[in-house]
């Protein structure tokens, strides 16, 4: 077995608030052998507790340590590089709560006109509420000289009934009007979650295994990051986008209760 296990959880652990066939019993049986289990998500619009919250009630109680989404990794991050700047925050309310309890100031209301000179990061998220206004402000802001940053670059985030709009729509129409690059994107694949992930599990990439649904985040983080990897085919990808891809995950797999059945695994002493 590996030493670690690091999971995405929409479309690799459940799907809407319910697991995925496997799920339960292959994390249980994963830690009952002493491996270590981290949760990934692109997805902002929860906190960490409430992801330990969805996963627990699901039958798999996680630490909040051992939870990694990409609102707390841009917290990370502009606290690193951006300590005391003030953000405009296109996302939701738990990204907006999170850099409010870190210090940051928040301009999210403001007409445009007010706005732009007192902004020197636009934080683009995850936002079904994203209107007109905000791209107003956000075009103002960066056209006055904002830089631009993002959480996740997913185009669409799963659900029950098929997914919605996701971050990558916002930073595209953004990028469109203003022209300006997005930089950083910290979410996966990102070498900016790959540090994060890595620096929490003090083990070397060898010694892991990535486990997701998406080609262009789980997989290939998982293969940048020098890791084995591990697709299951209960969310976006399918045989078909694997094939056109030109990426090669170590596994792929039906759902994740088959890497309890895949042999041989790497032991580490």
């Amino acid at each position: 077995m590996y030493n670690a296990y690091i999971f995405d959880q929409d479309g690799t652990i459940y799907l809407g608030c319910t697991a995925l066939p496997g799920a339960v019993e292959t994390i249980a049986a994963i830690r009952a052998a002493g491996r270590r289990t981290i949760f990934l998500s692109n997805n902002p619009t929860k906190t960490r507790e409430q992801y330990a919250a969805k996963l627990g009630a699901m039958g798999i109680p996680t630490p909040l340590e051992d939870i990694v989404n990409s609102s707390f990794v841009m917290t990370q991050w502009l606290l690193r590089n951006a300590p005391g700047a003030h953000l405009f925050v296109i996302g939701e309310a738990p990204i907006q709560a999170e850099l409010r309890a870190a210090g940051f100031q928040l301009y999210p209301d403001r007409p445009a006109s007010e706005v732009p000179r007192k902004i020197d990061i636009v934080v683009a998220s995850f936002d079904r509420a994203f209107d007109y206004h905000k791209l107003q402000v956000a075009f103002d802001a960066i056209r006055a000289g904002a830089r631009l940053v993002a959480t996740n670059p997913d185009r669409y985030c799963p659900t029950p009934g098929g997914g919605e709009p996701d971050c990558a729509a916002i930073i595209a129409a953004i990028e469109a009007c203003t022209e300006v690059k997005c930089e950083p994107i910290v979410g996966k694949p990102s070498p900016i979650m790959i540090e994060m992930i890595l620096s929490l599990l003090n083990l070397p990439p060898e010694e892991c295994i990535m486990v997701g649904d998406r080609l262009e985040t789980d997989i290939q983080m998982g293969i940048d990051a020098g890791m084995s990897t591990c697709l299951v085919l209960t969310g976006d990808a399918t045989r078909e986008k694997l094939a056109q891809s030109g990426l090669h995950p170590t596994l792929v797999l039906e759902n994740i209760s088959g890497l309890l059945d895949n042999k041989p695994f790497p032991v580490s002493s």
